[in-house]
């Protein structure tokens, strides 16, 4: 049986699993508890009926080092689809309060395929704590516009601002993973399923993009929906399109705040910019925690400790 942790942050739900555990096939494993409708899922004590959730928008495989000053945590993210992805802005925060809450450091290191990050915890809360859970602040990096870095398809030579793309007008950035972030009048009225699949494979892209949808909120700051690329729908919250939406909202100069507040529908992150770059934070909840077989034919049910 192999032990695993739920997480989310702002409602972007993951599957942690310590690296020492023994998983012969990472993708499947990915693959079956992620699903929506049969994977991972979370049952009251009560006894049976509808789960709480069902299934995440990833699964983490986290190999801890506590020998470094801070310690850190090498963080392999394994989407729905069975693909990879270099980096998770929520993702990287559960990784990181996955990490303070073994080692007892309120600082850790995220080693990502996007680089390696830095991750704060505030010293007032507890991950597995209180119901609002711990605020995870992390280094995300200078976000990258140029087409290589995105990237774009090889014919085009200058950064992707504010053109259109497959019926949205988008500006192309690279946050850790690619983003095509959309400005609109209401991201609540805008029907993402429809529009998001064609942006997402069109010929621009040629490693495909996360299509993320942003429109101004009434009293500062910006609403969010993202199509993740690897999950293949929308996710209730993305921080890596959290910092696409500030960082293209700066670069079209729509604001020059240092500070942007970014909603998506699970909650509020709040994107900081410095001379290193950007940085993310929010709130990050542990959920409940399970066992199940390495890979499994039916929905496995996990009851809170």
């Amino acid at each position: 049986m192999i032990r695993f942790e739920k997480y989310h942050g702002t409602g972007n739900d993951f599957i942690l699993i310590d690296a020492t555990e023994r998983v012969p096939d990472r993708r499947a494993l990915a693959c079956e508890l992620c699903d929506r409708e049969h994977g991972v899922a979370q049952r009251t004590a009560d006894g049976p009926g509808t789960p709480d959730s069902v299934g995440a928008d990833g699964v983490l495989f986290l190999a801890l080092e506590e020998r470094y000053s801070p310690p850190r945590v090498v963080m392999t993210l394994v989407q729905p689809d069975g693909s990879t992805a270099a980096m998770c802005g929520n993702g990287a925060r559960c990784a990181a309060a996955w990490a303070v809450d073994r080692t007892g450091s309120r600082q850790v290191m995220v080693d990502t395929q996007a680089g390696t990050r830095r991750a704060e915890v505030d010293a007032g809360t507890a991950a597995g704590g209180a119901d609002d859970g711990v605020e995870v602040t992390i280094g995300m990096g200078s976000p990258r516009f140029d087409p290589r870095s995105v990237p774009l398809a090889a014919d085009i030579a200058e950064p992707l601002v504010a053109e259109p793309v497959a019926g949205l007008t988008v500006t192309a950035v690279d946050t850790g993973v690619p983003h095509a972030v959309a400005f609109v009048a209401d991201v609540s009225t805008t029907d993402l399923k429809a529009v998001a699949p064609a942006v997402r494979h069109a010929p621009a892209f040629p490693e495909g993009a996360n299509v993320t949808i942003a429109s101004r909120r009434s009293g500062g700051g910006f609403d969010q929906r993202t199509y993740e690329r690897g999950v293949e729908g929308e996710t209730d919250s993305c921080g890596t399109g959290a910092v696409a939406v500030a960082a293209v909202a700066r670069e079209r100069g729509l604001v020059t705040d240092d500070a942007v507040a970014v909603h998506p529908p699970g909650g509020r992150l709040e994107v900081s910019f410095s001379a290193t770059g950007a940085s993310l934070s929010g709130p990050v909840v542990r959920e409940f925690d399970g066992e199940t077989p390495a890979v499994t034919p039916r929905a496995i049910d996990a009851v809170d400790d």
